[in-house]
């Protein structure tokens, strides 16, 4: 399978470079997957397009402020872009430029208190850093760290707490899993008000999602891990709902990914975590889901392929170029799809 199947061309003045207010003003297009018909509403009308049972699985990973800039003992400006946490002081990076970061460079920054050194190459083309401080990091990084907003977004964000759902709670990702911009609180008590269940896991989104597919068949891309946690209570709640006929819907890529990859084959979960490359393109078997909510993604991107796996390439692409007639705003802060 190639790779250019899953192209397509987007104007660009259809990427969305700031969240809508309010979050659940952005509209909503209807995929049934069944027949691949085509239905437009708004994002707050969420609650009537599902039925009582339904249960809607949410990741509720939080953004760290993951892009800090270092300075070399020569001046030289570098750019660091947190993925993960691999030691007590040592995170893998992202860097920029790549060739002025080799082993040995020392940085500091903007508060003196924070110091560090590139100790080692990483996978493709990362970096581990090693961080010198006394006492705590994350408020250091609070200070003196950047939302990591994707490079097609220019415009500076106000307010950083809309690269985050209004559910993140336990900080980890380097990118926001962004279909759930969407919701408020006033739409999640809602949604639960009319006997839709809400239920979390958890998946710290890693350096996936800023490499793109570089090769020519979909089957030789290689996926990076991500940390992933469902807990035995989610596990049992999303387990009994399945019995008694409610729909499981997950809200992201992220939110499949993991329980695609906790289902057994017969589509029961189990509490677990552990590191997920699970890669889901045309032609694999769900086990769970049922249902997805998610924005609109790049073209070529692992997301898309996962989004045709499920309602098939031809009637996404067809979704995609109706969306694109109707003006939908594209990618992290664009508007969503539900597909059922």
């Amino acid at each position: 399978m190639k790779v250019s199947d899953f192209d397509y061309f987007l104007p660009p003045e259809l990427i969305a470079q700031e969240p809508i207010e309010p979050r659940d003003a952005s509209r909503l297009l209807f995929l049934r997957r069944a027949d691949g018909q085509i239905g437009h509403s708004r994002f707050f009308e969420l609650p009537r397009l599902l039925r009582p049972g339904d249960v809607l699985v949410i990741n509720d990973t939080r953004v760290l402020p993951a892009r800090l800039y270092g300075r070399k003992e020569s001046g030289a400006i570098i750019e660091l872009l947190l993925l993960r946490q691999v030691g007590i002081k040592t995170w893998q990076a992202l860097v920029k430029p790549g060739k002025k970061a080799r082993p040995g460079v020392r940085l500091s920054f903007a508060l003196p208190q924070l110091t560090a050194a590139v100790i080692a190459e990483a996978e493709e083309g990362s970096r581990l850093i090693e961080f010198f401080y006394e006492g705590e990091f994350y408020p250091l990084l609070e200070k003196l760290g950047e939302m990591p907003l994707p490079p097609y977004i220019k415009k500076p964000l106000e307010d950083q707490e809309r690269y985050q759902p209004v559910y993140a709670f336990e900080r980890g990702s380097a990118a926001a899993p962004t279909a759930g911009l969407h919701f408020t609180q006033e739409l999640l008590a809602g949604l639960e008000a009319e006997g839709i269940s809400i239920v979390k896991l958890l998946l710290h989104v890693g350096l996936g999602t800023f490499r793109p597919v570089k090769a020519d068949q979909v089957e030789d891309h290689f996926m990076h891990q991500e940390y992933y946690r469902l807990s035995a209570d989610a596990a049992g709640r999303i387990n009994q709902a399945k019995e008694q006929g409610g729909r499981i819907i997950a809200v992201g890529t992220t939110s499949v990914r993991t329980l695609e990859t906790v289902a057994d084959e017969k589509g029961r979960l189990i509490a677990q975590e552990g590191r997920t490359q699970k890669y889901i393109y045309p032609g694999y078997r769900f086990k769970i889901v049922e249902g997805i909510i998610t924005n609109f993604h790049l073209p070529k991107s692992t997301l898309l392929m996962l989004v045709s796996a499920f309602a098939g390439r031809e009637q996404v692409l067809a979704a995609y170029e109706e969306a694109i007639r109707e003006s939908y705003r594209f990618y992290s802060f664009g508007d969503a799809m539900l597909i059922i």
